[in-house]
């Protein structure tokens, strides 16, 4: 929900502290007003959707199935920024993929954490460039040498399955995704699930590096 131009965040955190330090960083900011703050993951919900708030900053430290989820329950009214420490490059391109409009970590500088918000807020998405591993130089793919099992293969690893769960899309076994994912890796020349990921988000336009 916005008031004059003026973009809602809502925080929900296990760390008083951390939800005091969003409020003092907004504060100074005529554009951007915290509107809500929680501490449990349930009530945090409850917050969300009475709140509709533009922006919600969310604490990893509640799970990544239960963050999943959350940001799930936010759909298209509120947008995702998931938040913690320590913070893998894994885990935000997983963030991201579950729908997650920014990812940073609460070690970053004040600066960071702003950019973040108000880049999320002006609809683009913010990801730190030093959670992710050599992001610039991974290759551009080229889909059209991929037979049709190939690329629904890498359809369902851009969209974080694993390879049970892939086998059991398709109707083929484990194994057979394993063959399949080798043969993906060859012809791309990205290498592991996560440059896939990776290299999906940033095509698909959901994916832009910030510096931190």
């Amino acid at each position: 929900m916005e008031t004059n131009n003026v973009k809602t965040v809502a925080i929900c955190d296990t760390e008083p502290i951390a939800i005091e330090g969003v409020r003092a960083l907004l504060d100074s900011r005529r554009e951007l007003m915290l509107v809500g703050t929680e501490s449990s993951i349930g009530s945090g919900l409850d917050m969300l959707r009475n709140l509709k708030p533009t922006i919600v900053i969310i604490d990893k430290s509640f799970g990544l199935h239960a963050v999943s989820e959350w940001i799930q329950a936010a759909g298209d009214g509120s947008a995702t920024i998931v938040w913690g420490t320590p913070m893998n490059g894994a885990e935000a391109v997983r963030f991201m993929q579950s729908g997650a409009r920014g990812v940073v970590r609460k070690t970053a500088e004040l600066e960071s954490m702003l950019d973040c918000i108000q880049s999320v807020a002006a609809g683009r998405t913010w990801l730190e460039q030093s959670l992710l591993h050599d992001s610039e130089r991974l290759p551009r793919r080229k889909r059209t040498n991929l037979t049709p099992r190939e690329q629904q293969v890498l359809d369902l690893v851009e969209q974080g399955m694993k390879n049970k769960d892939i086998a059991v899309q398709m109707g083929i076994r484990p194994g057979t995704v394993k063959i399949h994912l080798k043969h993906i890796f060859e012809k791309t020349g990205i290498h592991g699930r996560y440059g896939l990921a990776l290299n999906g988000l940033k095509e698909k336009g959901l994916l832009n590096i910030a510096q931190a």
